[in-house]
């Protein structure tokens, strides 16, 4: 039958997985880093996903397609449910959330052995490189007065506690911690904001390897084109195991 039905274009989509978690019959999943339709007849074509996606990659088309299938979904999604709530007896070390997003992977891991070393005084700590309050992107005034002149850190917020040395990419830059997969904010319009109104010397961006962070990438670099200004910048991916694996 000739129905509307959603499309993706995959040359858009970051696999930030929000679209997954907006589709209530289930019809979408992550398949090799992209938004993918699972079944025709899962998808009822109401667009509940559209609105969701940051970089419009979704969208309807009117076409050929198999009938939607309430029941079929109901049964799926039982299905699901019944895998996924088995997923704690499980002895396997990963278990996907029911957004499918790698962002959203269960995973145990194990700290390397350090080596022993000479460590501060017995009762002192390290001094926290932490030049600025607060360190929440949305809650940073875009006129606060440290901004001028200063060396931005971008800082997804699981980098925190993926890398142990975080503070040294912290160190005598002003910090920007955000999360574009959990909060409901334009990041790139706060980001623009900033850039138009100081002369920012360059931008850091720390993300994690996962889809979800490629949010954070885009808006900075929206507000970069949309300032107009040449600001050095570069980004820097962690693992989840708390590695360096790209620095571009």
């Amino acid at each position: 039958m000739k129905r509307k039905i959603i499309k993706i274009d995959p040359d858009k989509c970051d696999g930030c997985g929000l679209c997954i978690e907006a589709c209530s019959e289930g019809a979408l999943q992550l398949v090799d880093g992209k938004a993918k339709l699972v079944s025709e007849s899962y998808c009822d074509g109401l667009g509940d996903c559209l609105p969701e996606c940051p970089t419009g990659a979704i969208s309807i088309e009117e076409r050929e397609a198999a009938p939607f299938d309430e029941a079929a979904v109901k049964r799926y999604l039982e299905k699901k449910e019944a895998v996924e709530g088995g997923a704690g007896a499980t002895t396997c070390s990963a278990v996907n959330l029911d957004c499918g997003c790698p962002g959203t992977e269960v995973r145990a891991i194990q700290p390397a052995a350090s080596a022993p070393v000479e460590g501060p005084p017995a009762g002192s700590a390290f001094a926290s490189q932490l030049r600025q309050w607060p360190c929440q992107l949305r809650l940073i005034p875009a006129h606060a007065p440290y901004l001028d002149q200063a060396h931005l850190l971008i800082a997804a917020d699981c980098t925190a506690y993926a890398y142990a040395s975080i503070h040294e990419f912290m160190r005598g830059k002003i910090t920007a911690i955000a999360c574009p997969k959990l909060d409901s904010f334009d990041y790139a319009a706060k980001l623009t904001d900033i850039l138009g109104q100081h002369k920012i010397k360059g931008i850091v961006l720390l993300k994690m390897e996962v889809p979800c962070c490629g949010g954070l990438l885009e808006a900075v670099k929206t507000a970069l084109r949309r300032s107009g200004k040449l600001i050095p910048w570069h980004v820097v991916t962690i693992s989840k195991d708390g590695k360096i694996i790209e620095e571009l």
